[in-house]
């Protein structure tokens, strides 16, 4: 073992993030120099050569092309489309409705997508034109589907908690359930910030955009626009978290009732299954090879000792778990600022991991946290990518300043919500226990 590698392992991989290295090639280059440096060409081949299919031969991630699958038949085929159309019919009239449909209808894609760019992609289009109409300031309509996107990732099925349960050898099951408490805190955390905005600042969340009725007819519309999604997540997620099947069967079902829906209802079209098995395979791929960049940079890290070190050295310390979980939260936060989700958990997992259990603390908990973490970083300066997902596809003359102004009232809420979450941990496993 060599400690002193591993530290250089790391300076390294952090260089390589700096000057712009795909995250996936840094890892695989520096897992395998470290390995030729500490034991010789030959084990480091071995493990170029092994590791992956040790990596991706694992049961539980064949969730991640099947919740995918299911997520991109349900968009391609439409199932999605109508949800901000019917949470606006119901919602309209209430302060702030639009915007609180927007929500809604996020967290509704969400559980069927669990990707927030996409969801923040997907509601964008078709939410803010429809706030910047009613009288909403600009970058506040643009900032609320931002932060509303961030609740694809904590709403099963969320592709971040999959691969987090693999490298953690957690249940995914018990992850999903704590990512449901926290994705619906999140929308209801949003929900009061709507509220707060439309009561003190009518400049900017209008009042006489709430006075429009509807039909008993434009009601029974909207209900028959969404239920295929109703179902869709019933079905799949009941299933799950009842036990009649695991996570990883759940994402056959799950895909397998949304073809069948999207059949039922007419809109199973060539096109659509086309670009939904494209952009399936397309976005697995690019995911398991960093997630097998990550798996071959953790064995570097373990053969190197720097996890038992790092690990004995803070225990020797005797800081307090508080100390500890700060430190984390801000390098997250940090971390956020710059790289996307899926490669700052993985970059990180291999360090915390160790030291989180060394402390006793719940890896079902932690995996929840990690993932909120990661998305307030999708909205957050200077480099919050649902910002930059909603100003590519919104008015040109919004500018990205307003947006994050917009998106800013939502990520104070997000930074309350991190302290109870924090301060009351059995919260978020209310569910699991």
């Amino acid at each position: 073992m060599s400690v002193a590698t591993g530290f250089v392992g790391i300076f390294v991989l952090l260089g390589l993030l700096i000057i712009r290295v795909p995250i996936a090639i840094a890892l695989i280059l520096v897992a395998f120099f470290g390995v030729t440096s500490m034991i010789g060409p030959d084990a480091a081949v071995s493990l170029l050569a092994a590791g992956p299919y040790d990596f991706a031969a694992s049961w539980t991630l064949s969730a991640v092309p099947m919740f995918l699958l299911m997520g991109f038949i349900a968009y391609h085929s439409g199932m999605t489309s109508g949800l901000f159309t019917a949470a606006n019919v119901f919602l309209r009239r209430i302060p702030g409705g639009l915007a609180l449909s927007s929500i809604l209808a996020c967290s509704g894609f969400a559980s069927v997508c669990g990707s927030s760019v996409a969801c923040a992609a997907a509601m964008g289009r078709i939410a803010i034109p429809e706030m910047i109409k009613a009288g909403y300031r600009p970058g506040f309509a643009c900032g609320t589907v931002a932060a509303g996107g961030t609740i694809g990732a904590l709403i099963p099925p969320s592709i971040l908690m999959i691969v987090y349960g693999v490298f953690a050898q957690a249940s995914v099951t018990k992850i999903f359930l704590g990512g449901v408490v926290v994705g619906a805190m999140t929308a209801i955390s949003y929900a009061i910030v709507v509220f707060l905005v439309a009561a003190f600042s009518p400049a900017t969340i209008p009042r006489q955009s709430q006075q429009v009725a509807y039909s008993a007819d434009e009601y029974a519309d909207a209900i028959r626009a969404v239920w295929p999604v109703f179902v869709l997540v019933i079905v799949t997620f009941g299933g799950l978290f009842l036990g009649i099947f695991t996570a990883t069967e759940a994402g056959a079902v799950g895909a397998t009732t949304a073809t069948l829906l999207a059949l039922i209802t007419g809109k199973l079209t060539r096109n659509a299954v086309n670009s939904a098995l494209v952009e399936t395979m397309s976005t697995t791929a690019s995911l398991f090879v960093i997630a097998i960049g990550a798996s071959l940079f953790t064995r570097f890290l373990g053969l190197s000792g720097f996890s038992s070190y790092l690990t004995s050295f803070v225990t020797g310390q005797d800081l307090s778990i508080a100390v500890v979980l700060l430190a984390i939260i801000l390098i997250y936060l940090a971390l956020g600022m710059f790289m996307e989700p899926f490669g700052a958990m993985l970059v990180t997992l291999p360090v915390f991991l160790p030291v989180i259990e060394s402390h006793g603390v719940s890896l079902i908990w932690f995996g929840v946290l990690v993932v909120k973490l990661l998305e307030i970083g999708m909205i957050t300066p200077p480099m919050g990518m649902n910002i930059f997902v909603i100003k590519a596809i919104s008015s040109r003359d919004i500018s990205l300043g307003r947006i994050f102004k917009g998106a800013g009232f939502y990520l104070l809420a997000d930074i309350a919500l991190i302290a109870i979450i924090c301060a009351f941990p059995s919260v978020v496993l209310i569910l699991t226990n």
